[in-house]
């Protein structure tokens, strides 16, 4: 029994509020060193949800995920965005350098379609990112995404609304977003693996490209030229 308890508390997935422990567990750089500093020198976890919760949109929470879908797409690996708000804009996102052959939007009906969708999607071998936007969720719903987001061990990061902050989800990582000055993005992490909460940064996101719009008859129809720097 003592051994059991003791693998137990080597595990970073078990909180303990007087001390933090490193986790071992695979995460993905977001490309902002000053927010993978503020998650004990990771990023987003893979094998595992993440949540970034906001008021509004189009507050630079697409920015904060981009390196990690440049480099993903890059690699090869599917980006999923299932049901997105607005349209991606194609030809901004290629010079922002993601590889449009890997970036995959999907629109549902009900929510019964989105989450098979976004399950089926996490457990492929093939997804390197999910992004999704999924309303309002039960706990179980999420828990059932928790379990497949582990079988696939991709990165899932669903944007929701900061009102669904006090309620209590098995996301690994979740982030408060809010507007800062200046085109800059204000991130509290709420919760995190192996840590306390509580950590606050600022990411300035500088110029931000429109890389989505409401009306999808602006959208350019493809191919579009590779990036050339």
């Amino acid at each position: 029994m003592s051994d059991l308890l003791s693998s137990l508390l080597q595990d970073a997935r078990v909180w303990q509020g007087h001390k933090h422990r490193k986790t071992t567990q695979p995460a993905e750089p977001t490309g902002y060193q000053v927010l993978d500093n503020q998650l004990g020198g990771l990023g987003w976890p893979r094998g595992a949800l993440s949540e970034c919760l906001l008021d509004a949109l189009g507050i630079g929470e697409l920015h904060l995920v981009l390196p990690l879908m440049q480099r993903l797409s890059e690699q090869g690996k599917t980006v999923f965005w299932l049901n997105p708000p607005h349209t991606p804009y194609a030809p901004a996102l290629a010079r922002e350098g993601v590889n449009l052959d890997h970036l995959v939007v999907i629109s549902t009906d009900n929510q019964g379609d989105f989450l098979w969708t976004l399950e089926n999607c996490l457990r492929s071998p093939v997804t390197g990112l999910v992004l999704a936007w999924p309303g309002k969720l039960a706990s179980r719903d999420i828990r059932r995404l928790q379990l497949a987001s582990e079988a696939g061990c991709n990165v899932c990061v669903l944007f929701r609304s900061r009102r669904q902050a006090d309620q209590n989800s098995p996301a690994a990582l979740r982030l408060e977003l809010v507007p800062g000055d200046h085109q800059d993005l204000k991130v509290n992490i709420i919760k995190r693996r192996g840590s306390w909460p509580g950590q606050r940064c600022s990411l300035a996101l500088g110029h931000r490209a429109d890389i989505t719009t409401q009306d999808s008859s602006r959208v350019v129809q493809g191919p579009w030229p590779r990036s050339q720097g």
